[in-house]
């Protein structure tokens, strides 16, 4: 069975834990310095925070899921949603290993699709994540027209 995964980006962790710990009413399955994750099943997601240098407020959006049959199920729904998919393969990220790819959708929300297969000892890099989003902004520079000089606000 999948699982939406929402990760957020947080200026405190300490604070943040105690706000999502008492909304969720359960306490995250993982805490470390910069990042704690809820495994919630009602309603069942994956929520991530951490304080790894974006800006405070949604990070990325995602699908967990539970073996490699219903990867290969959300990699092919990725592929007919259109863009680039960057396959990032073997990983380790947020304290996991993982299988996964990425791909940004048409408002430039990041998503993630994984596999978790075991606990990582360091948060890792982000490097799938963040060459989808530069493909993005390179995609966008280059057909988006200027917006006007005039605020419209």
């Amino acid at each position: 069975m999948k699982r939406l995964h929402v990760h957020v980006a947080v200026a405190d962790i300490t604070r943040s834990v105690g706000f999502y710990s008492a909304l969720f009413a359960a306490q995250p399955a993982v805490v470390k310095t910069d990042y704690a994750k809820w495994m919630l099943d009602d309603p069942r997601v994956n929520f991530a925070i951490s304080t790894r240098g974006r800006e405070p407020g949604l990070d990325h959006l995602g699908i967990q899921v539970e073996d490699a049959t219903e990867l290969h199920e959300v990699y092919q729904r990725l592929r007919e949603a259109g863009g680039d998919v960057i396959e990032q393969g073997a990983t380790a990220c947020c304290y996991a290993k993982s299988e996964k790819s990425w791909i940004d959708d048409p408002a430039g929300i990041a998503w993630e699709t994984f596999l978790t297969t075991g606990e990582s000892i360091d948060y890792g890099n982000g490097t799938g994540e963040r060459t989808a989003r530069i493909a993005h902004e390179k995609q966008l520079a280059c057909c988006t027209p200027k917006a006007a000089a005039t605020p419209c606000c």
